[in-house]
């Protein structure tokens, strides 16, 4: 990524702490950076700390610098503006217009990507005036993430608790990268995916497993909710890459284990994706004490074939036992064999499945597994085959959403069909549901 001019706004919000990294991961990266907080922000974090974090001064009011007009020059330059925390006042102020301080005027110069990250207590988080403003800044185009639920200021816990650091950047880098990656047009979706790789036991201390670190489901589980679907993650092994702020996550071990979350589950979905890594195979049998070494050299250890998942959903949705409108999505992680390549064999796993789209990765040799990066190709029921360029994993998630949206029936889903109800990270319009 070449060098961008990063704006940062800051809000009067305790958790302007946090935003303290975020700069950092962008000063770090060889990028341009300057913090604009509010003046409550500096209640919180001083103006000495944002200016030793950016390389750049700081300032908050308009009236700073006016030979240069500022609040224009910033603006118009920036590539990327991340408002963090985004609190309740402020984004009132952004949607109203006002310029009653460097960073509200700036917002309104800049024709780049604007990611608003909300924190608050769950009472503002959920009031009306702000469950407006935010559907008032996603129609403008703005990102506004749903913020992560967990501890608040005191002994308070809820909605409105602001995402890690790493996902805030993680999600600006997407849109540094591609512009148009966070529309919000998942809203009310209800979404299984899976991820990691499973553990097949031999003992109380070994296991069979795989390579897989979890990064890309993850991945797709993080962007997925940001775009307004209601996520359960079903995670195996993985290798932290970190909880997706507002996502239901349920932790498996074994094969067995995740084709009884997934099938249970995939019963009320609109979109299942399998993005797990799960082992072809399991021991016939577990011994209760550590496998010793023998004299004779290590024991036979004897396979049963496990269960196939996907092909399992696709034909509970054939048997009725899944909405026949359910969008199911396969991965492929293939390194090609004699007998064809990695797009040959996944064309050939497309076939067999039936799943509606299928992600088809080179893996072995340093490729997907475990790595930040990924790439590969999309291939649809209908024949389509497109690539996936080489980029990060959360860049290659939204292309596989941007899909996966296109396919979901928008009259199948009750928040997308006129009714009212909206994601589940938001107040519904139905006042009885709402006390």
């Amino acid at each position: 990524m070449s060098k961008a001019h990063i704006l940062i706004g800051v809000g009067g919000g305790i958790a302007a702490y946090k935003v303290c990294s975020v700069i950092r991961h962008y000063t770090e990266a060889g990028h341009d950076v300057r913090v604009m907080p509010t003046r409550a922000a500096l209640n919180f974090v001083g103006a000495a700390t944002f200016e030793a974090l950016s390389g750049n001064p700081v300032s908050t009011e308009v009236f700073d610098d006016v030979d240069e007009v500022a609040h224009v020059a910033l603006g118009r330059r920036a590539d990327l503006v991340i408002v963090a925390p985004a609190t309740a006042d402020l984004m009132a102020r952004a949607v109203a217009g006002r310029a009653d301080d460097l960073l509200t005027a700036s917002l309104l110069t800049v024709s780049c990507p604007v990611l608003f990250v909300p924190a608050m207590h769950t009472e503002m988080w959920e009031h009306p005036a702000t469950v407006a403003n935010v559907a008032t800044l996603r129609s403008r185009g703005v990102t506004v993430m749903t913020p992560a639920v967990g501890r608040l200021t005191g002994t308070d816990s809820g909605a409105g608790r602001m995402p890690e650091p790493a996902e805030i950047a993680a999600l600006g880098d997407l849109l540094l990268t591609r512009a148009d990656a966070l529309p919000y047009d998942l809203s009310g979706v209800r979404m299984v995916i899976s991820a990691g790789g499973t553990r097949e036991a031999l003992d109380p201390v070994r296991y069979l497993g795989n390579h897989s670190s979890g990064k890309q489901g993850y991945a797709l589980a993080r962007a997925a909710s940001q775009r307004g679907a209601r996520v359960t993650l079903v995670s195996g092994a993985t290798s932290d890459p970190g909880e997706p702020a507002s996502v239901e996550i349920v932790h498996v071990d074994s094969a067995r284990e995740m084709q009884s979350e997934m099938t249970t589950r995939a019963a009320d979905a609109d979109v299942v994706i399998m993005a797990a890594a799960v082992a072809d195979f399991r021991p016939t049998a577990v011994a209760g004490a550590k496998i010793k070494k023998g004299d004779d050299g290590p024991s036979p250890i004897h396979l049963d074939t496990n269960p196939d998942i996907l092909a399992g959903l696709v034909a509970d949705r054939a048997q009725g036992r899944i909405p026949r409108s359910t969008v199911i999505v396969g991965f492929a992680a293939e390194t090609g064999d004699a007998d064809g390549g990695v797009l040959d064999h996944g064309r050939a796993k497309l076939r067999r499945k039936g799943c509606d789209l299928l992600v088809v990765n080179a893996v072995g040799g340093g490729k997907a597994f475990g790595t930040e990066d990924n790439t590969g190709w999309l291939l649809t029921a209908d024949g389509r085959e497109t690539g996936l360029p080489f980029g990060s994993k959360t860049l290659m998630a939204s292309r596989i959403l941007d899909e996966v949206a296109a396919l979901v029936p928008d009259g199948q889903v009750p928040s997308r069909a006129g009714t009212g109800e909206r994601d589940g990270n938001e107040l519904t319009h139905n006042p009885e549901r709402n006390r």
